[in-house]
């Protein structure tokens, strides 16, 4: 079966952006995770690839040992639905430490309660309250 996965490539700091993701994200959860061993480009032990649920979504996370010339762009966001406003403002706020607001959280006309931001890893994030 043909089956298209959003991949987050990431350089080092793949293990803790997935752990933030499924511990503020509700129906969130590490499917499987392949560490580096001995011998391979990345340090031994650490998150090499790894499968997730991030809001029912699997995600594909891999730690890159290479420098790339390119992160993350806003052009390509993860679109969250909150069922509350107590609960988007728990996610915002934790997405948010360290990071920065495309838009800060108000109300845009098409949502009771928005927010677009990039997290301290450059992933980007739009959090709706319908």
């Amino acid at each position: 079966m043909t089956k298209a996965t959003p991949f987050l490539m990431f350089e080092g700091k793949a293990e803790e952006a997935m752990t933030l993701y499924c511990g503020t994200i509700p129906d969130s959860q590490v499917l499987e995770v392949t560490r580096y061993g001995s011998g391979e480009d990345g340090a031994e032990g650490t998150l090499k690839l790894a499968r997730a649920l991030i809001g029912g979504v699997e995600v594909r996370i891999y730690n890159s040992p290479v420098h790339h010339a390119f992160t993350f762009t806003p052009s390509f966001s993860f679109f969250v639905d909150c069922s509350s406003e107590q609960e988007l403002e728990r996610i915002v706020a934790v997405l948010s430490k360290d990071g920065g607001f495309l838009m800060p959280t108000g109300n845009y006309g098409f949502s009771r309660r928005f927010a677009w931001l990039n997290d301290r890893f450059g992933v980007s994030w739009q959090i709706n309250l319908p």
